[in-house]
């Protein structure tokens, strides 16, 4: 079943002799519970595709549909509703509030939508993530990877329709890659999460589904690599 299909998707930034134009006419479609990974060199319009997809960025033109519903025929009171419930973000920083704890973090984007947090589901989420002990640490706390696996957690905390991970192992050694990349294929196994990650890497991009790669703005290449949940 789709749940997402990008039609048309441009983004230009600037105008006259400094137009960019970072997406051009990009469509696609993503089946739910598929792991799509983004590959592209740097400025080929990847965190950008990815962004508009959130709908952290609106596009110049063309649509985005997630469940059937056109994201950006929405205000922004309702896009913003859009954004906690339907989307996940995972990015390179992990953007976590340092004045927070891990649960706290983890929670968050469920209280900013003023609904009560699953205390089954953040038991399961911290167990998985081999957080359970540092519950109560802040991220000053926690090393880099343990930093990234509570912005995972976030991401997955409300059962989002999908996941967008823009470079989440950029800020991490190998060994902490890995595990990141294990843990995004395990939501997508055991959670049947959809996931589509940007990634320079082609080692972590060959252990998704499907690699579509994108240079100047454009889709020039989808692949799929095997079945879903191969």
């Amino acid at each position: 079943m789709e749940i997402l299909k990008v039609e048309n998707l441009c983004k230009i930034y600037g105008t006259g002799d400094t137009q960019v134009r970072a997406l051009d006419n990009v469509s696609f479609s993503v089946e739910k519970g598929e792991f799509a990974a983004i590959i592209g060199p740097s400025g080929s319009g990847k965190s950008t595709l990815l962004h508009i997809l959130g709908g952290v960025d609106r596009p110049t033109s063309g649509k985005v549909w997630m469940n059937g519903q056109d994201v950006y025929a929405q205000d922004e009171e309702r896009l913003a509703v859009f954004r906690r419930r339907q989307v996940g973000l995972i990015y390179q920083f992990y953007n976590l509030i340092p004045v927070l704890n891990v649960v706290e973090n983890m929670t968050l984007p469920v209280l900013m939508d003023g609904r009560k947090v699953n205390e089954a589901r953040l038991e399961e989420l911290l167990g998985i993530l081999s957080l359970t002990d540092r519950r109560n640490n802040l991220p000053s706390q926690l090393s880099g990877g343990q930093q990234q696996r509570v912005s995972i957690g976030r991401a997955l905390m409300n059962a989002p329709a999908v996941v967008l991970a823009d470079e989440p192992t950029g800020n991490l050694d190998s060994r902490n890659s890995q595990e990141i990349v294990q843990l995004l294929k395990r939501s997508n196994r055991e959670y049947g999460q959809t996931l589509i990650l940007i990634t320079h890497d082609e080692s972590i991009a060959l252990q998704a589904d499907r690699i579509l790669t994108i240079e100047d703005g454009q889709i020039v290449r989808d692949v799929r690599i095997r079945g879903q949940h191969a």
